[in-house]
């Protein structure tokens, strides 16, 4: 309960005071690369329910190829390098978050083929709502450079990435709490500005 209250309390008052800024950021994509502003992307939350993840659009329109982003991949528009580098494609979630579908905390999202490849242990992650930061993205915020160089990014992630992430995700299950919660906010704030 105590930490439902802080996601919605705390995601309404980001979207309101960032909301000049949002405008903002909204502006320079419109400028750079046009429509649309954000990009939606079907991931699994809670109980394996897929809903909509939102970002901004930091790729071209219509790009293809892998789901996974490498670093200076040539997709990524001028502005949407910026918005990666600061994690401020990130910040439609705040919607996310009030909508309930995410809280500020827990296991990163995954898109349905990485999340099929859980075993049965594994599936506890989705027990319980994804976060727009924890343990796997403090310890693998810079997934996109390490995946730079390798000759299959996809296979690299899948078998080296994913299931670190994996057992960071079973150690958040057993240690969360709203305390911690904070000290994982406070450490995602800390890396972004360092």
């Amino acid at each position: 309960m105590l930490k439902r209250s802080f996601d919605i309390i705390m995601s309404a008052l980001g979207m309101y005071l960032l909301s000049p800024f949002l405008l903002l950021l909204s502006l320079a994509l419109i400028l750079n690369s046009g429509f649309p502003i954000f990009y939606f992307q079907e991931r699994i939350g809670k109980g394996g329910h897929a809903f909509k993840l939102i970002k901004f659009r930091t790729m071209r329109t219509n790009s293809k190829g892998l789901q996974i982003t490498l670093d200076k991949d040539p997709r990524i528009t001028g502005v949407g390098n910026f918005l990666r580098k600061y994690k401020l494609d990130e910040l439609p979630q705040l919607l996310n978050i009030f909508l309930g579908q995410m809280s500020f905390v827990g296991p990163r999202p995954e898109v349905r083929k990485y999340v099929e490849l859980y075993t049965a242990e594994e599936k506890k992650i989705v027990s319980i709502k994804p976060g727009l930061t924890g343990l796997d993205s403090l310890n693998y915020s810079q997934e996109s450079e390490l995946l730079k160089n390798t000759t299959d990014p996809e296979h690299t992630y899948i078998t080296e990435i994913l299931p670190e992430k994996i057992k960071l995700n079973l150690v958040y299950l057993e240690k969360r709490n709203f305390g911690y919660d904070i000290s994982i906010i406070l450490a995602t704030i800390k890396k972004i500005f360092s």
